[in-house]
């Protein structure tokens, strides 16, 4: 397989460009008639060059307590500095610009990858009652939309931001199961909800209330899980994507088992192959990254540094030439009230793990870390 992207630029600094952005086929909603006209272009890597971003999640899991040392620890422990750094803005905590957090971010020379997290809650698999997709639609949250877009606006340096991750897990609120998808029992046919346009239409809707504060800096990022859960059609991430006019990179997350006791431990290519695929199909121009990839240490199904060797290699070598990037979920969590069933993700939790990320991340020149601003 070529290695080459014939469509990628050869520049590697973060430049602006004006850029007319028409309807995809999908078209423009009735209420929208307005779409950006413009967006922050952040240079995309040549030849067989890739990114490397980071979500280093403080020990406390919470995002808005991530310091400049969590990424200086991780930064150390992979041999690299981060292209990005990703931060979680839960909007039941707070709706505000996360200017703080991302100052510093830009201040260490990274870019700020903020994910738009719009629930009253942090704990999955509930139904949100507060920032639905019906609220988002009926401008419930306009004011803060425009308030959120006039910050970034303010911020003025690039910014890579995603509303509603892996919108096709139903672990989130934002999933179509929440709005009318059941899962098929073998009794009849399942609910054919219309969560999927909702979502698309919410999340056009937020990109256009933040293009009209100005907020002309921002990338546009769709992230999918790598399979669909429930595995319905209807539940297709495809079904979810606000088009080519709206949004700018496509992004995946790949994960293996991660709860030390976990005992299925797929590998990461088989996982990506075909998630990889559908965003082909979905987007012939678009740049891919893998937002979120990781694997619990400890477990009983295998091996986390021979986990990430694989992936790490299959994705430096350009298996996937449309993949521009990749951020590891530097994370650990506790399951349950026993310490032995904690999960860490944290590279600088294992050095066997930390020595294939500098072997494989911190040894490799087409491997790019900060990027100039």
């Amino acid at each position: 397989m070529s290695l080459v992207r014939p469509f990628l630029s050869c520049a590697l600094a973060i430049c602006f460009t004006a850029a007319l952005c028409l309807a995809s086929a999908n078209g423009t909603p009735a209420t929208e008639k307005k779409i950006r006209t413009a967006a922050a272009v952040i240079s995309l890597p040549t030849g067989h060059s890739i990114y490397h971003g980071v979500h280093p999640m403080p020990l406390s899991s919470r995002d808005a307590d991530l310091k400049p040392e969590d990424l200086a620890s991780y930064e150390k422990a992979a041999g690299k500095t981060a292209a990005w750094v990703d931060i979680s803005q839960h909007w039941g905590i707070s709706r505000k610009f996360p200017a703080a957090t991302a100052t510093w971010i830009h201040a260490a020379g990274s870019i700020p990858f903020i994910r738009l997290m719009l629930w009253s809650t942090k704990k999955e698999n509930l139904q949100e009652t507060v920032f639905t997709l019906d609220a988002i639609l009926k401008g419930a949250f306009d004011d803060d939309f425009k308030a959120w877009g006039a910050a970034a606006r303010e911020f003025g340096s690039p910014l890579i931001v995603e509303f509603g991750p892996e919108m096709n897990g139903r672990w989130y609120p934002w999933n179509a199961y929440w709005y009318g998808g059941e899962e098929t029992t073998g009794y009849g046919d399942p609910a054919l909800p219309d969560g999927p346009e909702k979502f698309r239409d919410a999340y056009r809707h937020i990109i256009n209330k933040m293009h009209t504060a100005g907020a002309r800096n921002i990338l546009w990022v769709f992230h999918v899980n790598y399979n669909d859960w429930p595995n319905e059609a209807w539940n297709r991430f495809e079904n979810y994507y606000p088009g080519d006019g709206y949004i700018d990179w496509l992004a995946v997350s790949i994960y293996g088992a991660q709860q030390p006791a976990g005992t299925q431990w797929p590998e990461f290519s088989e996982l990506m192959e075909p998630a990889y695929r559908r965003l082909e199909k979905l987007s012939r121009t678009k740049p891919v990254i893998v937002a979120e990839f990781g694997v619990s240490a400890s477990s009983t199904g295998g091996s986390q540094a021979l986990w990430a060797h694989h992936a790490l290699e299959a994705l430096i070598a350009g298996r996937w030439p449309r993949v521009i990037g990749f951020a590891w979920w530097n994370a650990a969590w506790q399951n349950d009230a026993n310490p032995l069933n904690d999960t860490s993700m944290r590279v600088q939790d294992n050095p066997a793990l930390s020595a294939v990320f500098k072997k494989y991340i911190g040894g490799r020149q087409q491997v790019l870390g900060r990027m100039k601003q």
